[in-house]
């Protein structure tokens, strides 16, 4: 028993000793926190006074400026609830791919703490948000803390503990900055759009420091008592995870020839415009009497006759599968996964060239073209762009297909044909939906596949996505390797 204690008070004691000035700052962060809360609590004259000052301040200074006001809007989205749920999710589900465990645990619990603090500690202070006399925005419940303040702290800050040894030592400095300047503009946003006082954002600062110390310290904690080193901070939480975390460590070189690449790209992006602006011009203006022009009759038409209630809102469903925000969901989950999964940037690369690339050919051609849309009712309304090309047809045939594109030769199990059924389903659905509710003709659908054919052909040629493939590196597992490990798991239940 007397073994035992001692293997536990030495760990102990060593990290005391190290962490002496750490446990300090850490205290100092959480009595701070504690005095603000009653101060707020209490409606402390002075600071109640300097919370509506800069409030009001700010708000004269800032609402009339609205160009400045949709910038900080697109600041204090990065600490919203819906991307910092997103950052965290894929940051655990890349460390259980990379079978980093112990980091996911970290992430995990540090991200639960500050969920359950905010509406705990808002519920238990009760404060009213401030009453500016040109309201930017409306949020409901509690002021203090600053829910995006704590997120921001917490999320950023156990993300970029867990992923610092990636880095380079050179550049960790650099990386912490970003990370507490990130941090600091979303909690200023939150006092210049007017929905927190400066002492919410101080206090859910404090609170996230102090939360991200505990659990930072409880994992170097954890780690002495089972013999490992503990490094400074500034190393990350698990120095010899580096290879594991490092989003791909085993890549040399993104592209052998960028320069010539770029070029290329530039070169097809234009001969790929001029063929959609082409083809776009000739259906809008100068089909009649053509095949073209019947099927753009006869189909929209069609459709206008066979609309019912049912149809309608499933089609309005379906054609949210096109839309933007549905698209950057794919995007942003299916890049990370790949990367997590392949350990290549270059297939992220290409999904991401992919959705630039027709998003700015789609803006192009549509201007140039401006075709009005087809003359029967339009379901969704006046839309801010022209009919040719479809381009919620064209943001799903690209993402999905691209997505296929780098899975498929990835793997030889059978799931690889649910993405290669995706590829053709979810387009063909969204360009249905569309045509039905009026929004796109026949031809504008041509358009989008000559969109998405063309210039995936172009980065498949120029990015070579699945390069990495074809020179031998094959990370998942294939069946032979299922196989041997059902064979190895025999033998050691024989052994038994």
């Amino acid at each position: 028993m007397t073994g035992v204690k001692e293997v536990l008070r030495r760990p102990l004691g060593h990290f005391t000793q190290r962490s002496l000035a750490g446990l300090a700052l850490l205290l100092a962060a959480g009595v701070a926190f504690a005095l603000l809360l009653v101060l707020v609590r209490v409606e402390w004259t002075p600071l109640y006074d300097v919370d509506h000052g800069i409030a009001a301040w700010l708000n004269d200074q800032i609402a009339p400026i609205g160009p400045l006001v949709t910038v900080l809007t697109a600041i204090t989205d990065l600490g919203g609830r819906p991307v910092i749920m997103w950052l965290v999710s894929v940051a655990v589900v890349g460390l259980l791919i990379r079978k980093q465990g112990r980091l996911a645990v970290y992430v995990i619990v540090t991200g639960l703490g500050a969920l359950i603090l905010d509406p705990s500690l808002k519920t238990l202070v009760d404060r009213l948000r401030p009453e500016v006399d040109v309201p930017i925005g409306t949020y409901a419940g509690q002021s203090f803390p600053s829910g995006h303040a704590l997120g921001s702290m917490v999320a950023y800050g156990a993300i970029l503990l867990v992923f610092l040894p990636a880095i380079a030592p050179r550049w960790r400095k650099l990386a912490i900055a970003l990370v507490g300047v990130v941090v600091f503009l979303i909690g200023f946003t939150r006092v210049a759009l007017g929905v927190h006082f400066v002492s919410d954002v101080l206090g859910a600062w404090l609170l996230g420091a102090a939360w991200l110390g505990i659990t930072a310290y409880a994992f170097r904690l954890w780690r002495l008592e089972r013999g490992r080193p503990v490094a400074a901070l500034t190393e990350g939480l698990e120095p010899e995870a580096a290879h594991e975390v490092a989003p791909a460590p085993d890549e040399g070189k993104l592209l052998p020839h960028a320069r010539a690449g770029i070029a290329e790209l530039v070169v097809g992006w234009v001969l790929i415009f001029g063929v959609l602006y082409g083809f776009g011009t000739y259906v809008s203006y100068h089909a009649d009497g053509t095949f073209f022009a019947t099927l753009d009759t006869a189909v929209p038409n069609w459709f206008d006759e066979h609309r019912t209630p049912w149809r309608d809102d499933f089609s309005y469903w379906w054609s949210k599968v096109g839309d933007t925000h549905a698209i950057l969901l794919i995007g942003v989950v299916s890049c990370p996964l790949v990367l997590a999964v392949w350990r290549r940037w270059r297939p992220v690369l290409f999904v991401a060239l992919t959705m630039f690339g027709e998003l700015s050919l789609f803006l192009a051609s549509a201007a140039a073209v401006d075709r009005p849309r087809p003359p029967i009712e339009n379901l969704d309304g006046p839309m801010p762009t022209s009919s040719f090309p479809s381009g919620h047809i064209a943001a799903t045939l690209c993402i999905w297909v691209a997505v296929a594109v780098v899975i498929f030769p990835r793997t030889d199990r059978w799931w690889r044909w649910v993405f290669v059924a995706l590829a053709v389903v979810m387009p063909v659905g969204v360009a249905v939906s569309r045509m039905y509710r009026g929004m796109h003709h026949p031809t504008d659908f041509m358009g989008a596949i000559m969109l998405t054919a063309l210039w995936i052909g172009l980065l498949y040629w120029v990015v070579r996505p699945n390069a990495d493939v074809y020179e031998g590196n094959q990370p998942s597992i294939e069946s032979e390797d299922v196989d041997t490990l059902d064979d190895e798991l025999a033998k050691a239940s024989r052994a038994e």
